[in-house]
């Protein structure tokens, strides 16, 4: 429809009135307490949707919380601006959590860890990969190649700290033996060298961040032989950090432990801690709560066999299986009792047969004599 068009004015000049009127006739409703908290509220509730199919339910189930969590997953991004150095970077620490890693090829021009409102984009990203822990990387003329190590608890940021990366060498740049290359998802061993990483507060900080981020999946046992790679760490000052990645080679010695040589494979370089930011200790304390593990109540008579197996011992009174009432009878009896039935009954036509045999016999005689007396007369 097009515009409305009034050729009286008069007419436009009372609608006016009237809806002045009616504006201020309605009275001014003042919002109860919490009236926008409630509404933030209802507001969730509508966004939280339960599944309506089961791969819905089993996607649900697997971000759901559990008591024994996997191994931590690491999520690799990059900034406004890289320099090559930093691509070479990500892509080497790729390379060494190849079997629980996800990388981002693309720019991300809104991702700021440090500043509040731009780590919106990072949390969403981690919810969406299932990645507890990334690394950023970003190249500024304030900060040349800075890379940010962070963690997050429940898909929001816990803990942060940036570096800068000075001196890189790459696994290409390293001639040695193939054969001893670390093998993908194997365990490491660490060794921090120095004082600071006692008590210096930024590289203790740096020390747990790195242990999160190379030691893989927590495991109870441990083969000796798949140890093939250690990351050792050395404080060379309160800021500086020298990081090198070597292999391990197992020589014979006299004794039953092997003797260990380090052979450096890569990549190799100095990070320098520029900021860090610790987690609140109310954050801290509900992230390091532990779930009280259920203890099995204790069973009688159970033991277990060495294939996980269970041995159990049932005491079971007399049953009197013999006086039970059987609401059938099975065929076989059936046929039992009719064949002994027919040997009872040819037993006594045996029987009367050999009574009539005797009693003939017995009138015959009778008759002979008789014969005999009359003939004597």
């Amino acid at each position: 429809m097009g515009p409305l068009l009034l050729k009286n004015k008069n007419i436009l000049c009372n609608i006016l009135a009237d809806k002045e009127a009616k504006s201020a006739k309605r009275p001014i409703r003042i919002p109860p307490a919490g009236y926008r908290r409630n509404q933030q509220l209802r507001y969730i509730m509508l966004r939280i949707k339960t599944p309506k199919s089961l791969r819905a339910k089993r996607e649900l189930e697997k971000r759901a919380p559990r008591l024994v969590e996997f191994g931590k997953k690491t999520l690799l991004l990059h900034g406004t601006k890289t320099s090559n150095v930093l691509n070479a970077v990500l892509t080497e620490i790729y390379h060494l959590k190849k079997d629980n890693a996800v990388k981002y090829s693309r720019r991300n021009d809104n991702i700021r860890p440090f500043e509040s409102g731009g780590e919106t984009s990072l949390e969403f990203y981690s919810l969406k990969t299932d990645c507890s822990l990334f690394v950023y990387g970003s190249h500024s003329k304030k900060r040349p190649d800075n890379l940010v190590i962070g963690r997050t608890y429940d898909h929001h940021i816990y803990d942060l700290v940036e570096l800068g990366v000075e001196n890189f060498k790459s696994m290409a740049s390293f001639s040695y033996d193939k054969r001893i290359a670390p093998l993908i998802g194997s365990k490491p061993f660490f060794a921090f060298i120095g004082e600071g990483f006692e008590n210096n507060d930024e590289l203790k900080h740096l020390k747990e961040v790195l242990l999160d981020l190379f030691r893989g999946q927590v495991v109870k046992n441990l083969n000796l032989a798949g140890l093939d790679r250690v990351y050792v760490c050395t404080a060379v000052s309160p800021t500086k950090v020298l990081f090198t990645h070597c292999a391990l080679r197992l020589k014979k010695s006299g004794n039953i432990v092997p003797k260990m040589e380090l052979v450096e494979v890569g990549p190799s370089m100095d990070l320098v801690v520029r900021r860090h930011r610790r987690p609140d200790e109310s954050l801290r304390k509900e992230a390091m709560k532990i779930a009280p593990e259920l203890t099995k109540k204790k069973e009688k008579n159970v033991s277990k066999d060495p294939i996980e197996g269970k041995i159990g011992k049932i005491y079971v009174p007399d049953q009197q299986v013999g006086n039970a009432s059987l609401p059938f009878k099975p065929k076989g009896v059936k046929r039992e009792r009719r064949e002994a039935k027919e040997a009872k009954v040819e037993k006594k036509q045996k029987e009367s047969e050999g009574k009539e045999g005797k009693e003939s016999i017995k009138h015959s005689e009778k008759k002979r004599k008789k014969q005999k007396d009359d003939d004597s007369a």
